[in-house]
Formats: C-alpha cells, sequence, structure tokens
C-alpha cells in the first residue's frame, strides 16, 4: 500500500507518468493563481450573482450517456470496477468464476476489450434529437479514472487505449452540428477511494504499473475506524477519509483540462464534491467555469447535489429523485432509461416510455428539467430497449412539446391523488400516476393542464381552475386538446373547470389541453 501512495504522488514512477503529474501541477496552478479579471471570483458571494440562462430553462430535456469500460464485463452495474475488488461481493465472485483472480486479470485487461467498434457519434446524436432532447452529456470520466476523451493528463484514456477515440470530442462536434447543446459530467472525485478494496489482497491495484489507473486507491473511513465493505454515512462526507493536496490539485486540473477542451455548456459533478476538502478548489473550478464562458459570450450550467455548493451558485440536480412542489429556483431529476444499472449491464430491467413521459410531465410542472440516461453497449451500440423508448418520448414531444419546451411554471404545478416524495433522496422519482392527476404549465399567453393518463369515462375536472379562481385573469374562454382535431366540450363551474374527451383521442402516456383565458373582453 505504502508504495501505491508513494508511486501514485510522484505520477508513477515511470518519465511518461511523471511528465503527466507534471502537466497537472502546472494546470491546477495556472487555475489557482489566475487573475480573476472576469465577472467572477472564487467565493460564494461572488459566484452567487450567477444566472441561469435561458436555454437551459427552455430545453427541460437532455441525454446522459454512462458508456466505458465497465460496459464490457456487463455485470451487476457501473460500479463493477469498484466491486469486483470487494471480497466476497457477488461481482468479486463473478469475476474470479469468468475471469480468474483479481491479480491475474484485473480491470485493466478489460481496456483491450472496450472496442467500440460501432461507435457512431453522429447516429448516437441523432436518434437522442429525435427522442426530443435538448442537450447531450456523456460521461466524460467515471470514478473509475479511464477518461473517454484525449486527456494531457494521462496515458489511460480512450484515445490511447482501448476504442483508440476521442469519444468526447467526438460526441461534442456531432451535438453542435445538430444545434444541440452540449456537457460533460466528471465522476473523478469518487477515484479517491474506489479502489481501495483491492489493496486488501492480491490483485494488480497493488502492482505499481497501473497507479496511474488505480491509484491513490485510499481507504474510505477516517483513521482509526475499522476496515469495512460498507461505507460511511454518505450524508455526512466529513466522516470519510479527505483526499490529500495531491488529489486535489488532480481533480482541479483534469475538470478545468474539459472546460478549455470542450467549452461545455453544461458541466455535472456527481455527489462527492460535498466532501469539506474540495470547497477551496470548487470555488476555483467554478469561478474558472464561468469566467472563460462569459469570455466566449456562453451561457453555462453546473450542478451540483446535496449541499455541495449555495443554491444560487449554481444548479442543483437530484439523482433518481424529485420535488413535491415547485422549486422558484431552476433544478434538475437525472435518472435512467434502465433500472438496475446506469451503464449496459445484461438482464437490466427498462422504463417504458409512460412513465418518463409523466415523470418528464411532474418535473417541468416544478421548474425542472430531466436528464435521461441511456447506457450503450460495449461495441457502441444503443440497447434496442433503450431505443424503442426514446422514440416513444420523441413521438408524444412532437405533438406536445409546446407545453414542455420553453414554458414556466404555473401558480399551480398541479392536482392529484398520487402523492410524491418531498424528501428529494434517491429513489423517489418513480409514481403510478392516473388520468386524475394533473400539471400544469404555461408557454407564450397559454395555460397547459396536462393529464398523466387517460381520465377515467373520458371525464376530467380541474379544480384549480374553478369560477372565481384567483389564479386567472377572467374566465376561461377556450380549451384545446393537442393532437386532435376535434372541438373538446368544456363548462367552467364553481367545483371547477370540466372536459370531456373528444372522441378521437388516441391512447397517450399523458394528455395536453390548452387552456385560453379571456381578459378585457378578449380571448388570449
Amino acid at each position: 500500500m505504502a508504495i501505491l501512495l508513494a508511486v501514485f504522488t510522484v505520477g508513477s514512477g515511470f518519465a511518461q507518468e511523471h511528465k503527466y503529474a507534471a502537466a497537472e501541477a502546472r494546470q491546477a496552478a495556472m487555475v489557482m493563481s489566475i487573475d480573476e479579471a472576469g465577472p467572477f471570483h472564487s467565493n460564494w458571494n461572488s459566484l452567487g450573482a450567477y444566472q441561469i440562462p435561458d436555454w437551459f430553462r427552455d430545453a427541460k430535456f437532455g441525454i446522459f450517456i454512462h458508456w466505458g469500460v465497465y460496459s464490457v464485463p456487463a455485470y451487476g452495474n457501473e460500479w463493477y470496477p469498484r466491486n469486483m475488488y470487494i471480497e466476497g461481493s457477488p461481482t468479486y465472485q463473478h469475476q474470479i468464476a469468468e475471469h480468474g483472480p483479481e491479480s491475474k486479470f484485473g480491470y485493466k485487461d478489460f481496456i483491450p476489450m472496450f472496442r467500440g467498434e460501432r461507435f457512431d457519434a453522429g447516429r448516437w446524436v441523432d436518434l437522442f434529437a429525435r427522442a426530443g432532447a435538448k442537450y447531450i452529456v456523456p460521461v466524460a470520466e467515471h470514478c473509475d479514472g479511464f477518461p473517454m476523451y484525449d486527456s494531457g493528463f494521462t496515458s489511460w484514456d480512450a484515445a490511447k487505449m482501448g476504442p483508440r477515440r476521442d469519444v468526447v470530442g467526438e460526441l461534442e462536434r456531432a451535438s453542435r452540428a445538430r444545434g444541440l447543446r452540449f456537457g460533460v459530467s466528471s465522476h473523478r472525485a469518487e477515484h479517491w477511494w474506489w479502489y481501495d478494496g483491492g489493496t486488501r489482497f492480491d490483485s494488480d491495484v497493488r502492482d505499481p504499473r497501473y497507479a496511474g489507473l488505480y491509484g491513490p486507491a485510499q481507504p474510505q473511513t477516517m483513521p482509526g475506524e475499522p476496515v469495512s465493505s460498507k461505507e460511511p454515512d454518505p450524508d455526512h462526507l466529513e466522516r470519510w477519509l479527505p483526499p490529500d493536496k495531491a488529489f486535489l490539485t488532480d481533480w482541479l486540473a483534469r475538470s478545468t483540462e474539459l472546460v478549455d477542451k470542450y467549452h461545455p455548456d453544461f458541466f455535472y459533478f456527481d455527489w462527492w464534491i460535498s466532501q469539506p476538502a474540495f470547497q477551496p478548489y470548487l470555488k476555483k473550478f467554478t469561478a474558472y467555469y464561468y469566467n472563460r464562458a462569459a469570455q466566449r459570450k456562453q451561457g453555462v450550467v453546473l450542478t451540483y447535489k446535496e449541499h455541495a455548493l449555495p443554491e444560487n451558485a449554481a444548479v442543483l440536480d437530484i439523482e433518481r429523485g424529485k420535488l413535491d412542489a415547485v422549486r422558484l429556483l431552476a433544478w434538475q431529476t437525472d435518472t435512467s432509461v434502465s433500472v438496475k444499472s446506469w451503464g449496459y449491464v445484461r438482464g437490466d430491467t427498462y422504463r417504458d416510455s409512460a412513465s418518463l413521459i409523466d415523470e418528464l410531465v411532474d418535473i417541468v410542472s416544478k421548474n425542472g428539467n430531466l436528464l435521461l440516461n441511456v447506457g450503450p453497449h460495449a461495441d457502441g451500440t444503443i440497447p434496442v430497449e433503450a431505443r424503442k423508448v426514446l422514440l416513444e418520448m420523441g413521438a408524444w414531444l412532437k405533438v406536445n412539446g409546446e407545453a414542455i419546451y420553453g414554458s414556466r411554471p404555473w401558480l399551480v404545478y398541479g392536482e392529484g391523488p398520487t402523492k410524491v416524495p418531498g424528501t428529494g433522496k434517491m429513489g423517489t422519482d418513480q409514481q403510478n400516476f392516473t388520468g386524475a392527476d394533473i400539471r400544469y404549465t404555461t408557454h407564450k399567453g397559454s395555460l397547459y393542464a396536462i393529464a398523466l393518463g387517460r381520465p377515467q369515462n373520458g371525464k376530467l375536472l380541474l379544480r384549480s381552475l374553478m369560477k372565481s379562481t384567483p389564479y386567472i385573469v377572467g374566465p376561461v374562454c377556450s380549451v384545446q386538446l393537442l393532437g386532435s382535431a376535434q372541438a373538446v366540450r368544456w363548462s367552467q363551474g364553481t367545483d371547477g373547470l370540466s372536459i370531456t374527451m373528444p372522441n378521437d383521442s388516441p391512447e397517450e402516456a399523458a394528455y395536453t389541453f390548452r387552456i385560453r383565458t379571456a381578459a378585457a373582453g378578449s380571448c388570449i
């Protein structure tokens, strides 16, 4: 273990790795010492002046992509590279049964098998555009420490090994060519402890030759705590062993490298940046990202989880979770088409399009965006299950998109019997909505009421639009079902706005009614 740590600290002991370590140090030093002459400075008061760009508030729907070496074993989930080194775990046992002991066949040995021979950035982006997505966010580096781009700070990346392609760069060019916004995701912070399990038994993690991939492989727990496969409390990251200065320098260099190389419109960090040791470096990164974007007159979005950043300095992201009310500041849910894993695994379960359309509508009604993940096969093809769901979502958005894109929340987000947990915690994003669950949005003077299912007996009562409601100025003067040419029968009474569905309405995941009200004697 001591040898591994020493090797990581100096780069790896070899001239090539030392070159990378020196380059990282120069990049981080530049960022830390840069004259903050731009509009933002590395303190939370200054960064709190950040304004969410309109493109993000208008976009509503993006695609997340988890594709990496972990797609090769395709077992368990995208934490395979960590779990294969946790003695006694199902993944550890699977690894030995399929490939032999980790001392003979480690995670590094999957890299030559990760060829991506059928990867086509243009075809991916075409599918995502047909799905209705407005921004694309590949994982640039997952916790496994294998960047999916051409990094100047490591020899272990997809441009130099495996597919030998700058995957992030190809997706960036394809996205912008289609007029879509482009983002990146970094999970580098978690790499500090990612491979620590492999230091406890005879595995290739202990081999100094591979420290550029596996290091620093530090324990999760603070000194004196018993070694356990169980993680410390994820809500109290101060109880985890903090990263040292060398790793924080590495993190800052790699994060800002992505800013400099790809000028992302959107930057996503995973949860471990909440560890207190990241705070000074996170401030520097945020100021650097915002200032570089300001120089290009580019509106950018940085997301955070839990309490990593002040809420007015970036955009809150809730992983597989939602809110139960309108949030005045824009926010985002990230979830996946696949249920068991973010990356591709054999035998995964997939969400259906109806549940994801309902989730999108629910989120948008509360001032949020949906970032929906897909996990491609190792060869670079999109699973047929995910492709089907995306195209069905795109077909719905083609008809109903005017109630989603560019919309803003109404005074009331919705009504109906189904309750959404208000914790904002992981695992709270799926509900079984009904036709009596209504969500509201507004756009260009119209109010949209979206039923999250087919109303029972074809009848709908919108209680928030009763006569004399204080939520609108003037009475309702027209109601139209999007996608139907047939007139809608409706009446506004003291108990609400009563709507009868047209006879020609097809079976849909959700039904959108455009409602206009009268003001000063005219219909608007």
